[in-house]
């Protein structure tokens, strides 16, 4: 989880530098993908940005200790817009790999919210809304600028269109030689490396 949250955030970092997207939304989901998000949020205020975070009641601690804003999902999604007002990026650590529809309340306002908004978005390992095998077919998934994929892109990110990067070191090469995996080298320390976009060699 500490390398998922610090592959999310530096991507975010890489391609919304905080000179002109200081103040970042990280909402995160009840699973193991906003612990993802959690763990990026404490990351970007040590890279300098102005995080703030729109969780469930639970993993509140870290942020608590590095002062980052915490606001509760409730049916009352005017705190939720109110962020979003006050935010340049969003990161989308809602829903992950276990994912199966339909979004359930109060995730599906937050989720035409956040999409209403305007905001770029950049999602952790799949669109929140995403089927991690079949995509976007339901069509209530949020449609981000930038993706994160961890350990590998997932089936569903086939039809996914904007910049897409690859993140943390989570695959070992015994692993990757049973499942033929084609994964890029790593740059140097990098948790991250950027995909060509679909259709590219």
């Amino acid at each position: 989880m500490e390398l998922a949250g610090l592959a999310c955030a530096q991507t975010l970092a890489t391609v919304y530098k905080k000179d002109k997207f200081p103040r970042v939304l990280v909402c995160c989901g009840p699973g193991n993908q906003g612990g993802d998000g959690l763990v990026a949020a404490r990351h970007l205020g040590m890279f300098g940005y102005d995080p703030m975070v729109w969780m469930p009641k639970r993993l509140a601690t870290q942020c608590k200790n590095m002062e980052i804003p915490i606001i509760h999902p409730t049916n009352d999604m005017s705190p939720l817009r109110d962020a979003l007002a006050r935010s340049d990026v969003i990161l989308d650590a809602i829903f992950g790999f276990s994912f199966k529809p339909p979004v359930r309340e109060p995730f599906d306002k937050a989720l035409s919210l956040i999409t209403e908004s305007g905001l770029p978005i950049v999602s952790v390992d799949i669109p929140s809304g995403w089927d991690v095998e079949k995509g976007n077919a339901a069509g209530v998934g949020l449609n981000p600028d930038v993706l994160v994929s961890l350990t590998a892109p997932k089936e569903g990110a086939r039809e996914f269109k904007g910049r897409h990067f690859l993140g943390g070191r989570f695959v070992t090469k015994t692993m990757a030689e049973k499942f033929n995996l084609n994964l890029p080298d790593y740059p140097g320390f990098d948790q991250i490396v950027e995909l060509p976009f679909a259709g590219e060699d």
